[in-house]
């Protein structure tokens, strides 16, 4: 019904409401409004806007394991044709808020590349549903656990996600499936994992976005061997639900059949008999029944209810999904070499999976965490593809780099984020960042200076330029500026620090300036997190490495030392959730500590977990060429796609050793490794740590 079709008392009563600042009848939200869909889920602040912010991705890490050898290759574009793969793609592991990933790959530069791998056949998503849920991790550390908290930028989209109630949760989602249909191919297939809590309002906006036309199932997976609690007062949930729509009536659908090689059915084969409407078996010139053998049956996955016993693998991650279940679903609803997704992906089983079957893939998860856990499940995959003679891909690790942060001083200044995005700064937002940077750090402004900004109780800070890395050359500029003017102590705050800078600590040392160098967190850009007072600076991590010449152009490389600094937020409270006669974790200056209470809530020991540098080792890497790979980020220009370099390196992922659950024993010398050429070489380790942060240093080796 439009306006002129109401009548003049409709009008009238219409009139004096909003004269009255009164809310209108519900009857007229259909009436004034053409709506074609008959049954909706209705929501506060319901829109039907979408992001649009494109940025340009930046690959910071290339994983190919192992590396061709050939170091002298220079890129020529952003997806490299390096090691076994089988085609020109190379998978994708992307770290940052799902939205600005989705409305970037649809929306930037990426989207050709995707284009031309045919679009996603398959997205598979697990998102957050539980209300109450727990995000900790547990750490472990030999023969104990450490449960590591959500970053504070993790907490606050769970709370901002569930901390309105089902509204937010629901505006969350809804966008998110707006962009992902966009980026599916017309055959292609999402998979939205869900249970109790929100499979209902779940159900309703997948009838809006995709239409119910669309929908293909509700799978049902039945946890066989759940516990169940003694005492209930309702029925048991063992299950949650699975839903499959397509993006149209055309989809790719294979039906699973399990061979079996020592089973066989003899099924008679039939014909219909015209004149006595009956069917008849089928007999040879011999007059003997015809049979068809079957060594083949329809899995029992074929049906919407999926039976699994939930410890019929190991889970590494507290949301983790098992194998089986994601097999069943790339199998059914895709073909080898077409592209999967999980923009939820949380662990790794989506994408290892992919990998196994032989499909390319992207990923991304928020915490950096998550990014980790999956970096190493997926060089364990490619190593286990590698022994069994089977091809794989390399993938590489991305984010939104300094074009992330560049957007968020303008949407953290301006309160609002844009359509047409621009990286460069104006002199006003670069004073105002630095305003923002000095707040965070809780230190007050400095005038007057080049390379000093604030102060920080007895220390002088100074703060990285916000659109590229913080090197040697600046660092020691700033201590040259303190040494000046008398100052003893500095501080100097960055997200990312060059090759090389870490070298200017034992410098300044050895001109009495006692130098800190600490990142500045993401979550510097969130009003939210500075509202709660939670911004947490880390020192940057010490690490020391040696190269060993092995042979004529050959060296192996050891690291000899790790150092962290962290303390745990809280810690008198973290000590204090202790309870009596028990044992917890807490961690202060650097170490992980157990504590042991007696009856009456008194600390009676406390051993130290961390007495090793290896205990706070979970992976380390070696680049043996860093300077051989630029880094490069594509863009749209005024000439269609652009490609440029950002002045920094790609980190090639040439030899690594991690942690596994199985094994904790970390080999801290590489291999050996040849150069084809003489002259100066640049090696770059990276360390993460049991927490997921990485740190990288460098060190020059003379051929």
């Amino acid at each position: 019904m439009s306006l002129l079709q109401l009548t003049d008392a409709q009008k009238r009563d219409i009139l004096t409401h909003l004269e009255h600042n009164k809310p209108l009848p519900e009857e007229y939200r259909f009436q004034l409004f053409d709506n074609k869909n008959q049954v909706e889920l209705v929501r506060n602040g319901k829109t039907n806007a979408v992001s649009t912010v494109a940025l340009p991705f930046q690959t910071i890490e290339l994983v190919d394991e192992p590396r061709q050898e050939d170091t002298t290759q220079i890129q020529t574009g952003l997806f490299d044709m390096r090691g076994r793969q089988q085609s020109w793609w190379t998978n994708k592991l992307i770290r940052w808020d799902n939205k600005l990933i989705l409305s970037s790959l649809l929306y930037g530069p990426m989207r050709d590349e995707i284009k031309k791998a045919w679009w996603l056949k398959l997205i598979y998503i697990d998102p957050p549903f539980d209300v109450g849920a727990d995000f900790s991790m547990k750490i472990e550390l030999w023969d104990d656990e450490y449960t590591k908290s959500p970053s504070i930028l993790e907490e606050i989209a769970y709370r901002d996600t569930w901390g309105k109630g089902a509204d937010s949760f629901i505006s969350m989602i809804y966008e998110r499936l707006k962009l992902m249909k966009d980026l599916l191919a017309d055959d292609g297939s999402i998979y939205v994992h869900c249970d109790w809590r929100v499979n209902s309002h779940i159900r309703l906006i997948l009838d809006e976005v995709f239409g119910k036309d669309n929908f293909r199932n509700e799978i049902t997976w039945y946890y066989a061997n759940s516990g169940l609690k003694a005492k209930s007062k309702k029925f048991h949930q063992v299950t949650d639900t699975i839903y499959w729509y397509n993006k149209s009536n055309t989809y790719i659908w294979n039906e699973l059949r399990k061979k079996r090689k020592d089973w066989q059915v003899k099924w008679p084969k039939l014909k219909y008999n015209s004149k006595t409407w009956k069917a008849e078996m089928v007999r040879d010139e011999n007059w003997k029944p015809v049979y068809i053998i079957k060594d083949d049956v329809l899995e029992h996955s074929m049906r919407e209810v999926w039976l699994l016993w939930v410890s019929s693998e190991k889970l590494w991650y507290p949301t983790q999904k098992p194998e089986w279940l994601l097999e069943k679903i790339i199998e059914a609803s895709t073909n080898p070499w077409d592209l999967v997704a999980d923009f939820f992906c949380g662990s790794w089983t989506t994408l290892a999976v992919a990998e196994k079957l032989g499909r390319k893939w992207i990923g991304s998860d928020l915490g950096k965490f998550g990014i980790h856990t999956t970096r190493k499940r997926m060089v364990a995959v490619q190593r286990e593809l590698l022994a069994s003679g089977q091809d794989y891909r390399a993938f590489e690790i991305l984010n939104l780099g300094q074009y992330e942060r560049s957007f968020f001083v303008s949407k953290h200044l301006e309160g609002k984020e844009h359509d047409a995005f621009s990286a460069q700064l104006d002199q006003q937002k670069i004073y105002l960042y630095t305003e923002l940077v000095t707040s965070a750090y809780k230190a007050s402004g400095l005038a007057g200076y080049s390379y000093l900004h604030a102060r920080k109780d007895n220390a002088v800070v100074s703060i990285g330029p916000i659109d590229f890395p913080v090197d040697h050359a600046h660092i020691m500029q700033a201590v040259s500026e303190s040494l000046k003017w008398w100052f003893t102590q500095l501080h100097v705050l960055w997200f990312e620090f060059a090759m090389g800078a870490t070298t200017a600590v034992e410098q300044a040392k050895a001109q009495g300036i006692s130098l800190h160098l600490k990142y500045i967190p993401r979550d510097v850009f969130d009003k939210r997190v500075i509202a709660d007072d939670a911004v947490k600076f880390f020192d940057v991590a010490y690490i020391e490495a040696q190269a060993t010449k092995v042979g004529h152009n050959t060296i192996s490389v050891s690291l000899t030392d790790f150092a962290v600094y962290y303390t745990q937020d809280n810690l008198e409270q973290s000590i204090a959730k202790i309870k009596p006669e028990k044992e917890g974790i807490i961690m202060d200056n650097g170490s992980i500590y157990k504590i042991t209470k007696d009856a009456q809530g008194a600390i009676i020991e406390k051993i130290n977990l961390t007495k090793t540098r290896t205990d706070w080792i979970d992976y380390w890497a070696v680049d043996f060429d860093y300077t051989s790979k630029k880094e490069i980020v594509r863009h749209a220009g005024e000439n269609g796609q652009e490609i440029g370099t950002t002045g920094r390196y790609v980190f090639e992922n040439e030899r690594q050793s991690f942690k596994t659950k199985k094994n904790k024993d970390l080999e801290l010398t590489t291999a050996s490794h040849t150069y084809e050429g003489n002259g100066l070489k640049t090696v770059a380790i990276k360390v993460v740590d049991i927490f997921g942060n990485d740190n990288m240093t460098t060190i020059q080796v003379k051929l």
